[in-house]
């Protein structure tokens, strides 16, 4: 079964309390299909693969991600179903580490995030290349539970949370789009809160 996040995270921006059509939830839901998966480390990695600029696939375990430069990202976090939780702080590897680790051949323009159980969720170059963007293992100053996704969480704080898998495991370089899991069955290609961009019908008025 696929397991996925079902909410997003934190920009507050533009003077706007919360996105159109969101309203407040309180704490921190849980939601996801599956099973939480199981960690072991001795079995588990964070890999790169696709179109790297060498060529090859990069590999690192989890002590390893975890030696990495880390940031903080303050995050609300919104649900393409219409709820919001606020207040929430990130921390982790910012994506722009893995990039300078595992850098993208010139062509590529999305990634696609792979997460345990097969779960998948494409975003733009661009969405991933954002200096918000983040690798969690951390949140308000505490592990992540497994739960809400540790070891490691993607939080892509500009777009709707199905963009930000838990249990991240993967991120594929593509050369074109390829839509992710929720993307191939209905939800926006984009999923812009601020503009409501939650169906994929939505796409044809862009």
């Amino acid at each position: 079964m696929l397991v996925h996040a079902a909410c997003g995270q934190r920009y507050v921006v533009r003077g706007e309390p919360l996105p159109p059509g969101q309203r407040m939830a309180k704490g921190w839901p849980v939601s996801h299909y599956g099973p939480v998966p199981r960690f072991r480390a001795d079995r588990w990695n964070l890999q790169v693969f696709g179109a790297t600029a060498t060529g090859e696939k990069y590999s690192w375990t989890f002590e390893e991600i975890m030696a990495l430069p880390t940031a903080t990202v303050t995050a609300d976090l919104h649900c393409a179903s219409g709820t919001t939780t606020v207040g929430h702080e990130f921390f982790g590897v910012p994506s722009a580490v893995l990039l300078e680790l595992a850098p993208p051949a010139p062509e590529v323009t999305h990634v696609m995030a792979w997460a345990e159980y097969g779960y998948s969720a494409n975003l733009r170059l661009a969405d991933f290349t954002s200096d918000r963007t983040l690798m969690a293992t951390h949140h308000d100053g505490e592990p992540l539970t497994a739960e809400h996704g540790f070891p490691l969480r993607l939080v892509v704080p500009h777009l709707y949370g199905y963009k930000g898998p838990k249990w991240l495991r993967a991120i594929e370089y593509m050369t074109q789009d390829r839509r992710g899991f929720w993307e191939e069955r209905g939800y926006h290609n984009i999923a812009d809160p601020w503009t409501g961009q939650r169906h994929s019908y939505q796409e044809d008025d862009a």
